[in-house]
């Protein structure tokens, strides 16, 4: 890694290092690039998969989420 970049980005505020690393991200996604899984994160997306395989009813609507989310965060 380059430590200089590092050292740059140190000395931004908080809102820009958030925008350096969206841009950045933006860039990688633009790309095509996507970071590879974990092993465990493979094993959790296995592990739902199955579980909403062998329970496909088992399911919460995305408004029911977003009503709960909302609720939670007091808006």
């Amino acid at each position: 890694m380059n430590t200089n970049l590092l050292q740059q980005a140190s000395v931004l505020d908080v809102d820009e290092q958030i925008e350096l690393v969206e841009a950045i991200w933006n860039g990688i996604v633009s790309r095509g690039a996507a970071p590879s899984l974990t092993e465990a994160q493979e094993i959790e997306l296995d592990r739902r998969l199955t579980d909403h395989l062998a329970n496909p009813n088992d399911v919460v609507s995305w408004n029911e989420v977003k009503a709960a989310a909302l609720i939670k965060i007091g808006q």
